[in-house]
């Protein structure tokens, strides 16, 4: 074991996070399809936690399981996940540190959805994971918009308020809303993190206006292990679902959303999506051809030789 995985290893014990004792449930269905039909990808994360992965052999979508409940990921996030970032990569990643990093990316992705948002009228957003509101209060200036936040750490949510935002503390799939609507919804670098995805687009298909505009991205799961030449360094306790552009393309069309413009992010590993509301389309899925070479790619990694 070189030096730096032996000290990104002491660094991430002396939390003392217990992964293996965390309720969870174990994934009956695929949330994408529905298949009951798994493989197993790996037992571990890259922090070196016990966490299986597996993918469903239907449709090609990647996902923990078992999976921690969403009591157990309220708390990660509260108290856990901020610190076990900064562990794996040996610098202090907190909600202060990271403001310039979602300066830069609201800046970035702000430039991406001017075409689509400036001139439109819109006045409401909701910025669903949306973290310290940096990225919210960047698109509410430019865009002259009211914004919302809703993000699980309160620590995070408190640091939105400081910035005169209104925020809402808690996971999106739980949040009672009261009817509202929104002109602009967004999931900057969050899909990856909810326990629904599935259920999740189709509440936020509810939440925006007729004429409104999702942005949403992922960080490509194919990218990542491709990045790492790693099946294990690209699963993460912290992002229940792994997705590739077929499956979130899939995923966006059964929710009822045509995608009007996908945008490769210049970190290479992050996938972009604007769409808007269109109709369902329920039997939307990756093809058999994906689905089969994206499996052998996976094994492929696995097992060609190192050095």
């Amino acid at each position: 074991m070189s030096t730096v995985a032996a000290e990104r290893r002491e660094r991430i014990a002396a939390l003392a996070f217990d992964y293996a004792a965390q309720p969870k449930a174990r994934v009956e269905r695929c949330n994408l399809c529905a298949g009951a039909g798994f493989l197993v990808l790996t037992h571990r994360d890259r922090y070196g936690y016990p966490a299986t992965a597996c993918g469903c052999t239907r449709c090609g979508l990647a996902f923990l399981d078992p999976v921690m409940t969403a009591e157990a990921y309220g708390q990660f996030y509260g108290a856990t996940y901020r610190p076990l970032v900064s562990a794996y990569h040996g610098r202090l990643i907190d909600v202060r540190t990271i403001q310039q990093e979602q300066r830069e990316y609201a800046a970035e992705r702000g430039d991406l959805l001017e075409p689509y948002v400036a001139g439109f009228g819109y006045l409401t957003m909701l910025d669903i994971g949306g973290s310290t509101g940096v990225v919210a209060q960047a698109f509410a200036r430019r865009f002259d918009l009211r914004a919302t936040v809703i993000d699980p750490s309160p620590m995070e949510t408190a640091e939105a308020q400081e910035l005169g935002i209104e925020t809402i503390e808690g996971l999106v799939e739980a949040v009672d809303l009261r009817g509202r609507r929104f002109d602009l919804i967004t999931m900057c670098q969050t899909v990856d993190h909810l326990l629904d995805v599935a259920g999740t687009l189709a509440r936020v298909r509810e939440l925006l206006t007729p004429r409104g505009l999702l942005f949403l991205d992922i960080a490509d799961f194919r990218a990542a292990y491709l990045r790492t030449w790693s099946i294990e360094e690209a699963i993460k306790v912290d992002h229940p679902y792994y997705l590739i552009e077929p499956t979130m393309v899939a995923y966006l069309h059964r929710a009822g959303f045509e995608i009007v413009r996908t945008d490769y992010a210049s970190d290479h590993l992050h996938v972009g999506y604007v769409a808007r509301p269109a109709t369902p389309a329920s039997d939307a899925l990756p093809s058999r051809q994906d689905v089969e070479e994206l499996w052998r790619e996976i094994r492929y990694v696995q097992n060609a030789p190192r050095g």
